[in-house]
């Protein structure tokens, strides 16, 4: 079939129609990244047009096919081909691109624009989110579907870039993927041999097929990537070979069509009057209209819209049987799919005895268990570290080795798990979440912080919170680590200073739908008795007193474990007729959500105060105020038995109680 434009096909039109569309909107923003989008055209309207399931009338419907733009810059390629397709996105948003509280900012971000399933720009965390994403759809599928009921059964697409195979995580997440046997996740990589600076071969020589065969991924050639039967065939073979990822190399031109074409001079800025013109006429378009849709070409990419419903139809038809024979089956599907925890779920929670000491990974790990069959949407594991991290349940399956089971190894790849479970969280369905030791965060800190941003209920388990862990020594011991992460926007803190505590962290990260840490001790600790204290209700607020006396001189403030050494610091102020509060304080986001009457219940206005915590003091001035004083860490730990460390480093109740007479003089 032809057009009226330059006797082009209608496939070619929807195509050209959908490069000027992106090359407009950075025009009008006089910023962006018009060259990927203009090479990879193809490959968006093959996906969105011809070979994804989805619906742009209900973007939530739980089996659409995902699809992730790894390479986040090249966004106005997701929302022009967002907006042809039909989804909840004008051309009004589409003018403006990159402008204040618009639905189309510089990068795809979760939540902005209808149909965008991941935040992505920071680049190779696209990548490994849609691993994620597929390791959800494996497992949602082991568990739910049954014989003529396949309720969940849809792929993960995406498309990435040179840029996103150079970063580490994607190194992670493909071996993981490989091992995994992800075969229903199919990238297309946009093999342009163009970077922001200039020519790749300027700073990488990676063969990537072979990179990738030797991941165990099934790995394609397009030699052009305009050719649309090549690049259908090579989806369709890539669809074909269940048991492997899929990587489809397309060599592409960035910027075809424009006069910058293969530079790099096309990747990251406005192409300008004289350039932006020249590639219209190039495909034939009107030089002098902007945002111009054809309307054969836009009736052509709203089929997306029938097409969808009619899948969605036929889904839940599906459904409709599968809730008939399976009832119970279906009522828990659709309850995750809603973010719903079962009722009653958290009387499974468990309430530790004051006999013994129990350190709080100990803890978490208790508490994992004993809600797994509440909260069966629980999924998840460790970066080689289970043993130490308590995150495993027992008994249970290894998902490597059953799909349906829920204990994940995710290898010495932290960056790549915490990505992982961002994209598992982002697919719904699951509660997922990633444990590794605090000091590692560091490795993992871009993909924390891009669950934050994202909102998603993704959960960061971090065990061996301070100098004591012990004779790691300062490699592996946490220092500024708390205060990098409470520095995150979205990220609620737990640092809780018991095992009760623990258990009303857990619950409390379990109902808040949002991303959140634990640093969890690895030493044991006392355990604070429930019968004196609201423990759930105290930690739900962020922080609340466990020791009070009439009239304090002082406050003293712990975290985690240094709860105990403040305790056993007022114990010996009191001894001296000096009296102290006693203040736990488990989270700070949580604290700040509090209304400022209770904050000033808690820390008394015109009382010194003083915190005590085994990580950088930086911040904590905010809550001790200029007359207060903290006992931290402002330099890096040792390698010595933790109990060792802490009493040289100051963390004793002797320190504490001359820290704060000094206040008091």
């Amino acid at each position: 079939m032809t057009t009226s434009l330059a006797g082009l096909s209608l496939d070619q039109l929807s195509i050209d129609t959908l490069r000027l569309l992106a090359v407009d909107m950075v025009e009008k923003a006089h910023s962006g990244h018009p060259g990927a989008p203009l090479g990879c055209a193809p490959m968006a309207y093959l996906l969105f047009h011809k070979q994804m399931k989805h619906n742009p009338a209900d973007s939530h419907w739980a089996d659409r096919d995902r699809f992730v733009l790894s390479n986040g810059h090249a966004s106005t390629l997701l929302y022009a081909s967002l907006h042809l397709a039909g989804y909840k996105l004008t051309l009004d948003d589409l003018k403006g691109f990159r402008q204040w509280e618009s639905k189309t900012p510089g990068h795809p971000e979760r939540g902005d624009a209808d149909g965008v399933e991941v935040t992505t720009g920071p680049l190779g965390q696209g990548f490994a989110m849609a691993v994620g994403m597929a390791m959800a759809e494996k497992h949602l599928a082991a568990v739910y579907n049954k014989p003529g009921f396949n309720i969940v059964d849809h792929y993960t697409y995406g498309i990435c870039g040179d840029g996103d195979l150079m970063e580490g995580v994607s190194h992670e997440a493909a071996a993981l993927a490989g091992k995994l046997g992800l075969g229903k996740l199919i990238f297309l990589y946009d093999d342009n041999l163009i970077s922001l600076d200039g020519p790749t071969e300027l700073s990488y020589s990676d063969n990537v097929p072979e990179r990738f065969k030797s991941y165990h991924w099934h790995v394609q050639h397009v030699a052009d990537g305009n050719d649309l039967d090549a690049l259908e065939k090579a989806i369709e073979a890539a669809k074909a070979e269940t048991g492997k990822p899929s990587l489809i190399a397309v060599r592409t031109v960035i910027g075809y069509g424009s006069p910058k074409a293969g530079t790099n001079k096309v990747h990251s800025e406005a192409m300008g009057a004289e350039a932006a013109p020249a590639t219209k006429r190039f495909f034939g378009f009107p030089e002098d209209k902007s945002f111009y849709i054809p309307d054969e070409a836009l009736k052509n990419w709203r089929q997306a819209v029938d097409r969808g419903n009619q899948a969605e139809g036929e889904w839940k038809t599906l459904f409709a049987g599968y809730r008939a024979k399976y009832p119970e089956l279906a009522a828990e599907f659709e309850r995750t799919q809603s973010q719903k925890l079962k009722a009653g779920w958290e009387k499974a929670i468990p309430s530790f005895p004051v006999d013994k000491p129990v350190a709080t990974r100990n803890a978490g790990g208790a508490v994992m268990n004993a809600i797994a069959e509440a909260v069966p949407e629980l999924f998840g594991g460790a970066a080689d570290l289970t043993a130490s991290t308590k995150t495993i349940f027992k008994p249970g399956a290894n998902f490597h080795e059953d799909p349906a089971g829920r204990n994940v190894y995710f290898g010495v790849r932290e960056f790549g798990m915490c990505a992982a479970v961002n994209g598992m969280a982002a697919h719904g369905g699951l509660v997922p979440f990633g444990s590794t030791f605090f000091c590692f965060a560091d490795y993992a800190k871009p993909a924390i912080r891009l669950g934050a941003l994202m909102k998603v209920h993704s959960i960061f388990v971090f065990t061996h919170d301070s100098i004591a862990l012990g004779e790691d020594g300062p490699t592996h011991q946490p220092v500024e680590h708390l205060m990098m992460l409470r520095a995150v926007p979205d990220l609620t803190d737990f640092r809780p200073a018991d095992a009760n505590e623990t258990a009303a962290a857990w619950r409390l990260a379990l109902e808040r739908k949002s991303a959140s840490f634990f640093a969890l001790s690895r030493q044991d600790i006392p355990v604070l008795d429930p019968a004196r204290h609201d423990i759930l209700a105290g930690v739900s607020k962020g922080a609340y007193v466990v020791e009070d006396v009439k009239d304090p001189q002082v406050i003293l403030i712990g975290t985690g474990a240094e709860l105990w050494t403040a305790l056993d610091g007022a114990k010996k102020l009191a001894a001296e007729g000096i009296r102290a509060r006693v203040v736990s304080f488990p989270s700070w986001k949580l604290f700040e959500e509090q209304s400022a009457a209770y904050k000033a219940s808690v820390l008394l206005k015109g009382v010194p105060r003083l915190a005590i915590e085994a990580g950088a003091t930086q911040g904590w001035w905010k809550y001790v105020g200029e007359n207060g004083a903290v006992i931290g860490l402002d330099r890096f730990g040792a390698s010595a038995k933790g109990s060792v460390a802490l009493e040289k480093l100051g963390f004793t109740g002797e320190n504490v109680a001359a820290k704060a007479k000094a206040l008091l003089k």
